[in-house]
């Protein structure tokens, strides 16, 4: 959408406000809001803001910087009371104007521009499989003398609200949800009602349904969508997700592993890379028809694997959701098919227009622009370095690793037990992301430092089960 299309579109809705939404660094929107009549003077000079008030951006000294719109990303807000235009935008140093070091939409069109500056690959194409619960009721609280949460759910009996009456008996227990059908999926009109506005907004949806988690989990999978239009993408479907969940009365969360001994919510990406309208990653008649540049993305990712997880798995609460038994890899291979793997190549995708592979630890704490630009970054790496997985024990394993004797699946290569263990390989492990100026040093430096705050605010804090533990002793 050019500036022309765009004020017509702003003339045929009767539109009263243009509405700028940024990323900080950790993958929270900001926005700021003005009159349409500033709409020519903004889109050539952006907007001035304080980027020392965001969280890992710019010191006091040197906050200034200015706010630079994709007008291609505009849409009308379905949420807001005054007719609004909600357009996405680049964080840009304030004298340059070009995109901040640390802004993560901008490392995502670097990214971009250096898969094409290598000639490796001109089109990336993504998949994101995006995985929530939708809650009845949520309460949780942390202070000195008190710290708890509580979730209902008026799908599983185990959790119903307080004042729920099951008069239909259609809450479960004891099974699994994975889509289940209505009215059992309770909530299946309202996720219907969030993929219509992703239609609405031009986001692709390939279906959605109930997933494994009976206490409302649900997923919601796009289609073929190229990067990095497709990361803007994702930030639009976390948004309509909490919004629509609002109006519906309901708690929405993304955290990987909200309950105990439930199923976790995960971010899979599947992955294939185009040249010249030709997807590189299939060779008919090698392994599962992968060609050897498919192979050699494949070893770089899990090459850097374990440093990969301080991006892909970002919080502390990421780690508690990759476990044995529950559908989510703890160990660093890639099979066909096989979904206790790290790397699973889709046994249904046999085509050449839709080969790809499915990279399946990351969760949706993950700032998306950030997390698919370094998994781009370390397969370009394993093309450009030739890094053949079967050289590292890196698979292919089509088989449960997990019936293997213990000797043996000590041999694989594991993914970190938690957030300190995967920042500390990502502190050593990170030059590959630093080629063509992608990432820099102090992006590293910062991430390092605000997930460490995040890691010192909960090692401090008791946990209610030490109460258990140690209370008596």
């Amino acid at each position: 959408m050019n500036l022309k299309e765009l004020k017509k579109m702003i003339e045929e809705n009767d539109i009263k406000a243009i509405d700028f939404k940024y990323s900080d660094l950790i993958g929270r929107w900001y926005h700021i809001t003005f009159p349409v009549r500033r709409l020519d003077y903004v889109v050539k000079n952006g907007i001035p803001f304080d980027g020392s008030s965001i969280p890992g951006m710019k010191s006091v000294e040197s906050g200034d910087m200015i706010l630079m719109p994709d007008l291609s990303t505009a849409n009308i807000s379905p949420f807001a009371e005054t007719p609004t235009i909600r357009i996405i935008c680049s964080i840009c140093d304030a004298d340059t104007k070009k995109g901040f070091i640390k802004d993560p939409r901008s490392i995502a069109l670097r990214a971009h521009k250096y898969m094409n500056d290598l000639g490796i690959a001109d089109q990336s194409f993504w998949i994101p499989e995006l995985e929530f619960y939708l809650f009845d009721d949520v309460e949780y609280y942390n202070g000195k003398f008190e710290s708890g949460y509580r979730v209902s759910s008026s799908q599983n009996k185990e959790a119903l609200p307080d004042d729920f009456e099951d008069r239909n008996s259609l809450s479960q227990q004891d099974r699994k949800g994975y889509q289940m059908d209505v009215p059992l999926d309770k909530f299946s009109d309202v996720r219907q009602e969030m993929v219509n506005i992703m239609e609405d907004m031009n986001i692709g949806i390939r279906y959605h349904h109930h997933e494994v988690g009976l206490a409302a989990q649900q997923e919601i999978e796009t289609e073929l969508s190229e990067f990095p239009r497709i990361a803007d993408s994702l930030m639009w479907m976390k948004d309509i997700v909490r919004n629509i969940s609002l109006e519906s009365g309901l708690s929405s969360t993304f955290m990987p592993k909200p309950m105990y001994n439930e199923a976790g919510n995960g971010l899979h990406f599947h992955m294939l890379l185009k040249k010249n309208g030709k997807n590189i990653f299939y060779k008919k008649g090698r392994f599962a028809d992968l060609s050897e540049e498919a192979e050699y993305f494949i070893g770089g990712i899990l090459k850097h694997g374990r440093s990969l997880t301080a991006l892909t798995n970002p919080s502390t609460n990421s780690f508690k959701r990759l476990l044995p038994g529950f559908e989510a890899p703890t160990k660093l291979f890639y099979g066909l098919a096989n979904r206790c793997a790290a790397i699973r190549i889709p046994k249904y995708a046999t085509s050449e227009a839709i080969k790809r592979i499915e990279f399946r630890t990351g969760d949706a704490t993950c700032n998306p622009y950030i997390a698919m630009s370094a998994l781009l970054m370390a397969g370009l790496d394993g093309i450009k370095n030739k890094i053949n997985p079967s050289d590292y024990n890196f698979g292919p394993f089509n088989d449960n690793i997990f019936n293997w004797p213990e000797a043996e699946i000590n041999k694989l290569k594991s993914i970190p037990e938690n957030l300190t263990e995967a920042l500390k390989a990502f502190k050593e492990d990170n030059e590959y992301l630093l080629a063509g100026n992608v990432f820099d040093e102090s992006f590293i430096d910062s991430w390092i430092q605000e997930k460490m705050k995040e890691i010192k605010e909960v090692n401090n804090r008791p946990h209610p089960y030490e109460l258990n533990l140690y209370y008596n002793m």
